[in-house]
């Protein structure tokens, strides 16, 4: 007898108030990962106060994005003033073969240096790049790293599919894959800037997030990322880490930090990895289904979350519970049925979250028999055994992947509201006898930047994780009698993070070079040696610059007065000077 689908399913179901306390659980988990953790809740030299640039500095900067699934290659051009803030130019999108990511480190970058070369050739064609400067670069690279400054990253143990070892110094590796491919007509390059995926996505979002309506107060309080992988990042202040985990130095923003020394940093949670399972446990969430996806993989209970969560994982979750379901029906072994199936459903990953992302009855691609027949043809099975789409397995097919979808929206949900719970960014709900209910000052939204493939495609996945955001929140102050609303934590779209955050980062790095610091008590002041109103570059194109022109020192005589600035092609400050009109 077919076992009945609703129950079937029952182990995934999750609901509001399911979200709502696994968002504590995961609130108390968090904290304690913050402050024993080597593993998560990893320090960027990063201060809260860069997230906020007083001024814009314009410029086209060199950068790149090593994301689970793509590389991107660009530059990002930065302007000044106008209703843009930036925009990305010759950008190049590859995908990262599976061969690239388990062969030996030298092979992933040179591929790597080859398209870097590539886009700085076209570069120095279209810009006029000097070819004889260093052009500095800033990276985002999607796994965790240690940080011991703005430039350098040493890797830790990888997700994702990749096998890269641990300890191997990321910056060497990106130039030295340049160097391989970079001809004589092209300028050497330096890695100025590192961050996390997730980390880039918040400066990006930060610099970018415009006024909403009147009457709103909103702001940028963490980036979230849920593609191939799923990891966010917030500021978090140093107290709340291990005196241990805490930065050698970290850098701020004259006039914008708070003089405290316990100044709020930008930290790349990593959330996903193990430390992070407890709670889901706890409340039952890990199926046996999950179990089994886990033991499969190339490192057990690494990131028992993301495989509930992420791009990668969550189309091979529907395919072994969909063989599960279909071994019950036919009463046959499950490796028996996986023999029946259409060849790529025998496999691991032969489902793809994203041919799920598109699997709807009411696709433009016909109905979900076609959908399949189109994907997974059966007419190479031979024998008794022979399998078809019926619109009953279509239908079992698509309700899994949607149970799947809902299961991994509420988790991020309750994630999103734990981690702003455990940094104080969602105060608990206060009762008519801790103040007055009847405020009139605006409304305060907690802004969440995200992106990733996964997040926007799989099925309702964004309109899911708001709804159950919405509704959490809406549970606990209704369990407050007369509490005051509590702030919105609202999703707001910030695609293309990774390789604009990493062109943002470039020119604070240039600043930054200039000076060293010993310990995390003394803090780099880059608007010291920045001046904003008058940095310029070579390279510039913004709405200002058309106004005048910028050229190296030659003739004493035009010279109306001198300016210091970073260039674009060089690390050392090269003396511009502006041209009388």
């Amino acid at each position: 007898m077919a076992p009945d689908l609703d129950n079937f399913l029952r182990p995934l179901a999750i609901d509001s108030r399911s979200v709502l306390g696994l968002s504590h659980g995961l609130a108390s988990t968090f904290t304690r990962l913050a402050a024993e953790s080597p593993d998560q809740f990893l320090p960027t030299p990063i201060s809260e106060s860069m997230l906020r640039p007083a001024r814009r500095i314009p410029g086209r900067f060199l950068a790149i994005d090593i994301g689970g699934t793509n590389l991107r290659v660009g530059f990002v051009e930065l302007f000044s003033h106008g209703p843009e803030p930036l925009c990305v130019l010759l950008e190049e999108r590859e995908p990262i073969e599976e061969h690239l990511k388990s062969d030996d480190p030298e092979s992933l970058f040179s591929w790597i240096g080859r398209h870097i070369a590539r886009t700085v050739r076209r570069a120095c064609s279209e810009f006029a790049v000097p070819r004889d400067h260093e052009l500095p670069m800033g990276v985002t690279f999607s796994f965790p790293m240690q940080q011991p400054s703005l430039a350098e990253a040493v890797l830790m143990p990888m997700g994702k599919g990749f096998a890269l070892k641990a300890d191997l110094d990321l910056a060497a590796h990106l130039v030295a894959g340049y160097d391989k491919h970079r001809a004589a007509d092209l300028p050497p390059i330096r890695v100025a800037a590192i961050a996390n995926d997730s980390v880039a996505t918040l400066v990006s979002f930060s610099y970018q997030l415009p006024a909403r309506d009147p009457g709103i107060r909103r702001r940028p309080a963490m980036a979230l990322i849920v593609g191939t992988g799923c990891n966010a990042t917030l500021p978090l202040r140093l107290s709340s880490l291990a005196p241990n985990k805490r930065p050698a130095s970290v850098s701020v923003v004259r006039g914008i930090d708070d003089s405290s020394s316990d100044r709020r940093i930008v930290v790349n949670t990593e959330w996903s990895i193990n430390g992070s399972a407890a709670p889901l446990r706890d409340l039952g969430l890990i199926t046996t289904w999950d179990e089994i996806l886990d033991h499969g993989g190339e490192r057990p209970g690494f990131q028992p979350l993301e495989y509930m969560t992420a791009g990668r994982y969550l189309g091979e979750l529907a395919r072994l519970i969909f063989i599960d379901y279909y071994s019950r029906t036919s009463g046959k072994t499950p490796e028996d049925v996986v023999l029946t199936l259409p060849t790529p459903l025998r496999h691991r990953f032969g489902l793809s979250t994203f041919f799920l992302s598109h699997f709807r009855p009411d696709s433009k691609r016909g109905s979900l028999v076609q959908q399949l027949d189109e994907e997974f043809p059966t007419e190479e099975n031979e024998g008794t055994n022979h399998f078809h789409w019926t619109p009953e397995l279509a239908d079992v097919l698509y309700r899994i992947a949607k149970a799947v979808e809902v299961r991994a929206a509420g988790i991020i949900a309750a994630a999103t509201l734990g981690l702003l719970r455990s940094t104080g960014e969602l105060p608990p709900p206060l009762s008519s006898i801790d103040g007055d209910v009847n405020r009139t000052e605006e409304e305060e939204e907690l802004a969440v930047g995200y992106t990733g493939g996964c997040i926007q495609h799989f099925l309702d996945y964004l309109d899911d994780t708001q709804r159950f955001i919405d509704e959490a929140l809406r549970l606990e102050h209704a369990a407050v009698s007369g509490g005051r609303a509590a702030p919105r934590v609202v999703l707001v779209p910030c695609h293309d993070g990774g390789l604009t955050g990493a062109g943002i980062l470039v020119p604070a790095a240039l600043a930054i070079r200039r000076n060293v610091l010993t310990d995390y008590s003394h803090f780099v002041d880059v608007m010291a040696v920045l001046p904003a109103d008058e940095l310029h570059h070579p390279m510039a194109t913004t709405r200002a610059s058309a106004q005048s022109r910028l050229t190296p020192l030659q003739d004493q005589r035009q010279v109306s007065r001198s300016v210091t600035a970073p260039c674009i092609s060089c690390y050392s400050p090269a003396p511009y000077r502006r041209l009388k009109n």
